[in-house]
């Protein structure tokens, strides 16, 4: 489970993957595109994420985070990552 944001940080972006490494590429790469919420809004930033070894409790995590406020994601991104910086893979 992984969340992204745009350059400015105000957008966030939250999705799941088996390949971190590929999934931002590939955000990146669709950055500016119309075809999707992260291209759309530029959300290729890492700057939060969770490893599972099991995709069901992923999946559940990427829904309970997607149904809490902004406000709540914010706390969630800056216990790990106080200065929001922008996340290697």
């Amino acid at each position: 489970m992984y969340i992204t944001t745009n350059p400015a940080k105000t957008v966030l972006y939250i999705g799941i993957t088996n390949s971190l490494a590929s999934r931002m590429a590939q955000h990146y790469a669709n950055r500016g595109s119309d075809q999707t919420f992260a291209g759309r809004y530029f959300c290729y930033n890492l700057v939060h994420f969770e490893e599972y070894t099991d995709s069901k409790a992923a999946i559940a995590r990427e829904k309970e985070l997607k149904g809490w406020t902004r406000a709540k994601k914010e706390v969630l991104i800056a216990t790990g990552n106080p200065a929001w910086d922008f996340l290697e893979t």
